[in-house]
């Protein structure tokens, strides 16, 4: 028989695939001798089983949870629905945290005879609150009630200031009994079967689809169910719940970091239902539980040897954990901790490099507000800062319409009273994160940090209307579309748009790329084009450039048209004549590119897009077009139409402008050895790499190497100048992977093009497949969009290929990639697996890539 079912003695940390991270947490914590009320855990293995049996439990599996729960009656002394009644907690537990996506339910076991007997026995105030906290958390988890109209009634009582929860109860069951024509379950098993069935389903929830989606967290892991002995924070005075870290998740600041409610249940601290007060204050309150406490925090992270985040419950003065796992935390945090704990000798640098999520350090690289910009906006609010950024955007109070929003191509920041699991995809979305209730350890404060999003939590100076359509701040109203801004590092809220200033990085970001370029094996290049890209990628440590794209040089607005003249010659001689004015703009842009990079190398490739790109498309610029060239419109508009083409992407581009235009790439050959001979002037050593575009014969590389090498022969004659420098060709027609063995006898060097192989290899146009291929995702065509991660299948097996029968004839014959899969982790794991020489990237990204190179060579 499969086992299905764990007492927590049974299990340990290393059992988080079938225990789920709750479930292993809890096992461990009570092997190590920590305060854990008893439980049992229904395996991950078990969620399974229940979709593959048409979502019902198997007659195993209900045998296996009957012995389980008799085990625990037994050790507690109490009965589920008896007369010494056991109450329990059903909480899901996913193997990959997935903090509030799936369902909850406290108190369970407590029905009108329960209920009187535990009034009888403690306190009449605390059992009728257990009694509705269940009806209101078992009507909107099991039966699909909405919570807002359990909150009408509530909040009814709350304002006659006469909360008489017994009304309140008969009142919730009325509801229950009216929203689905049956009473609320009094039979204390059928709740806890119920309730089982409700947490599985809750794996496949919307929101728990989209957070696995965002995070790439698999389909098939399934939740583990925790069945555990309730224990109570709101008991009176000397009880209380919270949350708390073993370290700042926010800074990575070594000292404990949490927040806590006396007189509460779990869900009032996470749900952001009250503001909570700082951990530090319980040493005023209950000291003795705080001296405990902290001890506790010290022997969870030495135990694991990572920041924890801690899950207790105080019931009459008595500590009780109910959950540890790995804390969500931002980037700044994961790295200082990292590299703090390396200090401290708690780990090594390996275990420091494997631990900082790669995707997550574009959080660190992008602007903050300026200091003189803050200086001169009007600050509004202060609350929370629940998790650092600078976001500026419109007001939206609802998740749809932001999701909305940022579709049409605004900014948008997500203003609740507190966030829910509801909201997953507004927050997404949006730039930024205010609530005006929670703290730091609410749903919103979590979640934002795990998506390195700005949020600001228990902002209460910002009242948010009941029906959600307007915020207060002192007497001024703000309504849907008016911008603020969010300092999440300070916690501040700005009136209007404020400017940005570029990011500082910090001494343990540097100090763990140090350790980072010591173990890995990839070098790291950046995509740039200009000066300033260059200049940001040698900030960020590039080692070269891997793609210089040199069409993005004729856009410039003093460019463009001599290049539309170039492009509406119709002789020789008047592309000519175009070209020379062009060749001064190219030999001074290689030159700013060459002496920035240094002895870096350089990988240039020639025009690679179809002309008609560069030509106007609307009439007001086509009449100026025509003025200069001295043409009719209408002979300009029907040059641009012969121009046209019905898939421009596969069309006359590339070396096949080359191969029809060759004085155009003569031209740009003459620019860049002309830059090379100017820097040799000044004593630089200059070795450029001349890459041709969209090669799929081996005959379309030997025209233009030729051309190459002669066109800068000649330059370098005329100059009295040598250089070496290398021609080499993208590999980014299919044809071209297959036949590299014989494209190698003319390369000196390959570089992927992973954009145009992917579209040509999959048949998929990457300007228009946005927009069904999310349904493919959705429907497990494939797991992730194959223009942001490389199709290792399909198109990696092209790369796969190329690599070994191109090195076939050149053993070590250099190999990179450039599209932009280049700074994207999966890709760069495959990358080193297949033995690329180098990855190159945008620059904002190469910090990610250099971490995720070191990850795959220690892997």
């Amino acid at each position: 028989m499969v086992k299905f079912v764990y007492a927590f003695e049974e299990g340990n940390k290393e059992m988080k695939s079938e225990l789920g991270g709750k479930g292993a947490g809890l096992a461990e914590m009570k092997k190590i001798g920590l305060p854990v009320p008893d439980g049992f855990t229904i395996s991950t293995k078990a969620c399974m089983n229940y979709y593959e049996n048409n979502k019902k439990i198997s007659e195993d599996m209900k045998e296996q949870i009957e012995s389980y729960l008799s085990d625990l009656e037994t050790k507690t002394g109490k009965t589920l629905g008896g007369k010494n009644p056991l109450l329990v907690s059903v909480r899901s537990g996913a193997v990959i945290s997935m903090p509030g996506m799936m369902d909850t339910i406290l108190n369970l076991g407590l029905n009108d005879e329960t209920v009187e007997i535990l009034a009888e026995n403690s306190d009449p105030v605390f059992a009728f609150d257990a009694y509705r906290r269940l009806i209101q958390m078992f009507a909107d988890v099991v039966l699909g009630i909405e919570k807002y109209k359990f909150d009408k009634i509530y909040q009814r009582f709350k304002e006659k200031n006469v909360v008489n929860l017994r009304k309140i109860v008969e009142e919730f069951k009325g509801v229950v009994l009216k929203e689905t024509r049956s009473p609320f379950p009094q039979d204390a098993k059928e709740q806890m079967y119920q309730a089982i069935n409700a947490v599985f389903e809750s794996w496949n929830n919307h929101r728990a689809i989209v957070y696995r989606k965002i995070n790439q967290i698999p389909d098939d892991l399934g939740t583990a169910v925790n069945i555990q002995e309730m224990v109570f924070g709101n008991t009176g005075e000397r009880s209380g719940t919270g949350v708390a870290f073993t370290r700042n998740p926010s800074t990575g600041e070594n000292g404990v970091y949490g927040e806590y409610l006396l007189n509460a249940q779990g869900e009032d601290v996470v749900a952001g239902i009250r503001t909570p007060k700082h951990i530090s204050t319980l040493e005023e309150s209950l000291p003795e539980v705080f001296k405990q406490f902290i001890d506790v925090t010290d022997v969870l992270e030495a135990h694991y040897k990572d920041m924890q985040d801690i899950e207790f419950t105080i019931e009459n003065g008595k500590l009780f954990l109910l959950q540890t796992r790995t804390g969500k935390r931002t980037a700044q945090a994961a790295i200082r901790i990292a590299v703090d704990m390396v200090k401290e000798g708690v780990i090594d640098k390996t275990t420091a490099i494997m631990r900082v999520e790669p995707n997550q350090i574009h959080q660190l690289l992008h602007p903050t507000f300026s200091e003189e910009s803050k200086g001169k906006a009007k600050a509004l609010a202060e609350g929370l800062p629940a998790s650092p950024g600078a976001a500026s955007g419109k007001i939206y109070f609802d998740a749809n319409r932001v999701k909305e929003a940022v579709l049409s191509g605004e900014k948008a920041i997500l203003v609740r009273t507190e966030t829910s699991p509801e909201d997953i995809e507004g927050m997404i979305h949006a730039e930024g994160i205010l609530t005006s209730r929670g703290g730091m350890t609410s749903h919103a404060a979590v979640v934002a940090r795990g998506m390195g999003k700005c949020c600001i939590a228990g902002c209460h100076d910002v009242v948010v209307s009941s029906d959600h359509t307007q915020m207060i701040i002192d007497d001024r109203t703000f309504v849907e579309g008016d911008e603020i801004s969010l300092d999440g590092t300070a916690g501040i809220v700005y009136d209007g748009i404020i400017e940005t200033a570029d990011a500082s990085l910090s001494e343990e970001f540097n100090t763990l790329m140090a350790w980072a370029d010591e173990k890995r094996i990839l070098r790291v290049r950046a995509n740039a084009d200009t000066v300033h890209d260059a200049s940001i990628a040698l900030k960020f440590g590039a080692e070269g450039i891997g793609l210089c794209r040199t069409e993005h040089m004729f856009f410039d607005p003093s460019r463009i048209m001599d290049m539309r003249r170039m492009i509406l010659a119709e002789y020789k001689e008047d592309r000519l004549k175009a070209l020379d004015k062009l060749m001064p703009y190219q030999q001074k842009d290689f030159y700013g590119l060459f002496k920035l990079m240094k002895n870096l190398p350089i990988t240039i490739r020639l025009l690679d897009p179809p002309l008609h790109e560069f030509l106007p498309h609307t009439d007001e610029e086509i009449s100026v077009l025509a003025d200069m060239v001295k043409k009719p419109m209408g002979a300009i508009k029907e040059r641009i139409k012969n121009l046209e083409e019905v898939n421009p992407m596969l069309g006359h581009r590339g070396c096949r402008l080359g191969i029809t235009y060759p004085e155009i790439y003569e031209m740009q050959v003459k620019a860049i050895f002309n830059a090379v001979c100017d820097l040799q002037d000044e004593g630089m050593t200059i070795e450029p790499e001349i890459m041709i575009p969209l090669v799929g014969f081996t005959k379309e590389l030997s025209l233009m190497k030729t051309l190459v090498i002669e066109t800068a022969h000649k330059v370098l004659e005329e100059r009295n100048h040598t250089c070496t420098f290398t021609v080499g060709t993208m590999i980014e027609v299919p044809r071209a992977a297959l036949t590299a063995d014989e494209i190698a006898k003319e390369a000196e060097f390959f570089s992927f093009g992973t954009n145009d192989l992917t579209q040509m290899t999959l048949g998929f146009s990457r300007d228009d497949s946005s927009k069904f291929i999310h349904e493919y995702v959705n429907h497990k065509v494939f797991d992730v969009d194959p223009f942001e991660s490389v199709d290792q299948t399909g198109v990696g097996r092209l790369m796969e290929i190329a690599v070994n029968s191109g090195r076939s004839f050149k053993a070590d014959m250099k190999m990179g990639i450039c599209g932009e899969h280049g700074g994207e982790p999966n890709s760069i794991h495959f990358c080193h697996k297949i033995g690329l020489n180098y990855v190159s990237c945008s620059p904002y990204r190469i910090p990610i890539a250099k971490l995720a190179a070191a990850q795959a060579a220690l892997k």
